[in-house]
């Protein structure tokens, strides 16, 4: 008796089709970008910090250039990216290309960066009456203008392009996968690289630049967009003319802030999703500061942040399959629960001996929760505006990040203790919680895990 042909699995998202092998490969190659950006964030965010403070002492214009100014720039950026990208079609798609136009402006801020002592140092040569700190800093901040045009602009589009090629299916093992790569880049930066950013500094930046601009034109060439449906079109002109450049704009902004913030549904689920983000806000952006505060090397404090990666990349593809079972929110909002439950502790525990302990858990729980929530928005959002929206929550997070980088800075150089951040991060972590409740509670008026079907703004 013949036995039947075992017919293959097959995937389908949109007009594209893979098999096995070709989810394999589209993995491979996805991942491979992932890597090349993590390596930038993990590099950027303590190395920026490291080289900052080099030049000036002071958390209030860090929070200021550091954390406000980029998400100042988020409000108009991110919202143009999202607004244009998913209305775009042409030849490469409607995400690789703007991926492709962002590239070399965050490869020149980071060799900016990398080279702001030896120009600083020169444009002082030139000008005696400019201080060296003071021409460090203006090459500081061209250079961090540029990087910061760059990632705000590919901030989304990554996220965006997986929404458009990977199988919904397996967006939650996806996203796992990409934050186990995150965390296996985090690993190799602060294990080999943090301890020798104050001495090796321009090669830091400039070896960084060079991997993501060859890294993200192989990611482009190699992972393929399908094929849209037509954009909606602008609502028509009473008079039935074409509009002209100005009156294109107006439109599209207020088709823009119609479709992102008319529903009540997708404002909570903004709201909720950036507070629950700043819950990790005050020890992420003042950790390192912290560390030294306690009299920690840089080398050790990489050490400890090595453990914490280690730890979630066991964790990560797990945390994955969970949240496609359970739901991203429901773990989150189980994440949240435990880091609140950290951080009050910790505030009237935290010293020398246990800072490391306190620093690796909130390292933990809070990759815990990131690695959960990461196919949220893909889960909740309408996939043809999806980029759009995100923008959307980008502007929320903006707003706030404008507002408490600032106000945590200057009230770390009032009270001169780093322990109050752990305060902060506790008062975030409460509303985080209850706002995730109140976006649960209308997922399921909404249909719920069975019947959930993103509502579309008119």
């Amino acid at each position: 008796m013949a036995t039947e042909n075992k017919q293959p699995k097959i995937w389908k998202t949109g007009t594209l089709t893979y098999t096995t092998a070709g989810i394999i490969a589209l993995s491979f190659w996805m991942l491979w970008g992932d890597f090349v950006w993590s390596m930038k964030d993990r590099a950027i965010g303590p190395s920026s910090t490291l080289l900052f403070k080099q030049i000036i002492d002071s958390e209030f214009l860090y929070g200021l250039i550091i954390i406000a100014f980029p998400n100042f720039t988020n409000i108009f950026l991110q919202p143009i990216i999202g607004f244009v990208s998913d209305r775009h079609r042409g030849r490469l798609g409607r995400r690789i290309p703007f991926i492709l136009f962002t590239t070399p402006f965050i490869v020149t801020g980071l060799f900016g960066l990398g080279l702001t002592k030896f120009l600083g140092t020169w444009l002082h040569g030139v000008c005696p009456d400019i201080s060296l700190k003071t021409a460090m800093l203006i090459f500081f901040g061209i250079s961090w203008v540029f990087l910061d045009f760059g990632t705000t602009l590919a901030g989304s589009l990554f996220n965006a392009l997986a929404n458009d090629v990977v199988p919904r299916e397996l967006l939650g093992r996806f996203f796992g996968l990409f934050r186990l790569v995150s965390l296996g880049a985090g690993m190799i930066f602060n294990n080999y690289l943090i301890g020798l950013v104050e001495s090796y500094t321009a090669w830091i930046f400039i070896g960084v630049g060079t991997l993501y601009g060859a890294g993200l034109l192989l990611l482009c060439t190699m992972v393929k967009e399908g094929k849209y449906p037509p954009p909606a079109e602008l609502p028509p002109l009473p008079s039935g003319k074409k509009r002209n450049f100005l009156q294109t704009i107006a439109a599209s902004t207020a088709t823009y802030l119609r479709q992102s913030f008319s529903m009540p549904y997708y404002c909570w689920f903004m709201f909720a999703t950036t507070v629950a983000v700043f819950s990790f806000m005050p020890i992420n952006s003042f950790s390192i500061q912290y560390s030294k505060f306690l009299g920690i090397e840089t080398a050790t404090y990489g050490k400890f942040l090595v453990i914490t990666y280690a730890f979630s990349l066991v964790l990560s593809y797990g945390l994955g399959v969970l949240a496609d079972k359970f739901h991203p929110l429901r773990t989150g909002i189980a994440a949240l629960i435990a880091y609140l439950i950290l951080m009050v502790t910790g505030y009237f525990l935290i010293d020398k001996s246990t800072f490391p302990v306190i620093f690796i858990l909130h390292g933990v729980i809070s990759g815990c929760y990131f690695t959960f929530v990461a196919s949220l928005s893909l889960k909740i959002l309408p996939p043809a505006l999806f980029a759009q929206f995100s923008s959307a929550i980008g502007i929320f997070s903006a707003v706030m990040y404008m507002i408490t980088g600032p106000a945590v800075g200057k009230l770390i150089d009032k009270l001169g203790d780093y322990r109050y951040t752990l305060l902060i991060a506790a008062g975030f972590t409460l509303c985080g919680i209850l706002l995730l409740f109140k976006v649960y509670r209308n997922f399921m008026k909404h249909g719920g895990d069975k019947n959930y079907k993103a509502p579309m703004p008119e």
